[in-house]
């Protein structure tokens, strides 16, 4: 206990409190937030706050958790500890928190008419950075998943194997093959995952029929697909977002010209098949496109029979299921989108009327219209594959 033999700067430490437990932390654009618990043993006078400081020497001051600590250095690993203060003095050092690494939030287009890869800046309106190259072309509605630093996804070939390609997210190139699916024939898949696996469906198998089949990935080190379970409906041109522990996959043709309004999901730690969602409303979407933040999962545009490409944007909770609620529109009607996501902010870009290089960006946790963001480097046909660096503020 602190008193009488607890903390040991100040006045008076042997009545500073225990130091704070369960310290973590979660990077943002140059800053982290540091939560923790109190101390039980707050020592003989109350506490009055809490430092938090960084091994580099950064710190900040709050009166409980989380304090944010701020002008960290975007790519730089750091560890925290966090200090409870009272009127006698300073606890001792908190156990670390692990390693985090603080990211400029970014989304990276994959082009399906081209290999080049571009990064949007998610905080800051304006068109497409180069970054490099993809091996190969995103497959139509290309499943991703991503990590802080690597993204993986399905790439697309005409001999119709299942690759699945890397790319490096910390620093410009060319991408790398990561590994294989089971199945062949990767067109039109959907992909999800958390910043350490990523979870991905098959879309069309060597046969040229849909498949339900979901395969998992360790996003930090390149392999092979591993069975995960199936999916309740066999589809193609679907999508999916996901929370740290939950995958929502929605959408998609499910044959010929049938569309499915069905939303499925797993847990992404535990392998298993698929449960109920619950629907899109209204609408039974083709090629829609998906991203989230660690709460909320929004879907937007695709197309429906007889009618044109859709700009309805919907959301879940993804913790809760049910059927998807209204929340606004895109500027314009969009199919075969890619999406991406900070903790606040969503981006798409799909196919509009033949091509299109528009942006949109929606504030996620508040309802309401789609805006311009920016524009794409190229016109994407068949809509281009996303990836976020932060995922949603996930990492």
């Amino acid at each position: 206990m602190a008193r009488r033999n607890g903390g040991f700067i100040g006045t008076d430490g042997l009545d500073a409190p225990d130091p704070p437990t369960g310290v973590t932390a979660t990077a943002g654009d140059a800053q982290a937030s540091i939560a923790f618990t109190a101390p039980t043993d707050a020592g003989t006078s109350a506490i009055t706050g809490f430092v938090a400081t960084t091994d580099a020497g950064d710190g900040a001051t709050g009166s409980s958790s989380p304090i944010t600590i701020s002008s960290l250095t975007n790519g730089t690993g750091y560890t925290t500890r966090v200090y409870a203060i009272n009127a006698f003095g300073t606890s001792a050092a908190s156990v670390a928190s692990a390693s985090f690494t603080p990211v400029a939030p970014r989304a990276f287009w994959f082009g399906r008419t081209t290999v080049n890869v571009f990064y949007s800046s998610i905080t800051s309106l304006g068109n497409t950075t180069d970054w490099g190259y993809a091996m190969r072309y995103a497959a139509r509605n290309s499943g991703t998943a991503s990590s802080s630093t690597r993204a993986v996804q399905c790439g697309y070939a005409y001999d119709a194997t299942s690759y699945i390609d890397q790319l490096n997210l910390a620093s410009a190139g060319v991408g790398t093959s990561f590994g294989e699916l089971s199945v062949a024939g990767s067109q039109s898949n959907l992909g999800f995952g958390n910043s350490t696996r990523g979870i991905l469906s098959q879309g069309y198998n060597s046969s040229a029929a849909y498949t339900n089949v979901l395969e998992y990935v360790t996003i930090a080190s390149a392999g092979d697909g591993t069975d995960f379970g199936d999916m309740t409906i066999a589809r193609i041109l679907g999508s999916a977002c996901a929370s740290t522990t939950r995958g929502v996959m929605n959408a998609g043709f499910i044959s010929g010209s049938n569309f499915t309004n069905v939303m499925d999901y797993v847990t992404i730690s535990s392998t298993g098949n698929a449960s109920d969602f619950g629907d899109l409303a209204n609408y039974a979407w083709n090629s829609t496109g998906s991203c989230s933040n660690s709460t909320r999962g929004i879907i937007a545009g695709g197309d429906r029979p007889n009618a044109d490409n859709q700009n309805v944007i919907q959301y879940i909770t993804i913790s809760s299921t049910g059927n998807t609620t209204d929340f606004g529109d895109l500027t314009h009607g969009v199919r075969r989108l890619g999406a991406g996501a900070s903790a606040t902010r969503a981006l798409f870009a799909g196919e509009y009327s033949g091509n299109s290089n528009g942006i949109n960006y929606i504030t996620i946790a508040s309802t309401g219209n789609g805006t311009d963001f920016g524009d794409l480097t190229n016109n994407e046909t068949d809509g281009p594959a996303c990836a976020s660096n932060v995922h949603g503020g996930l990492q």
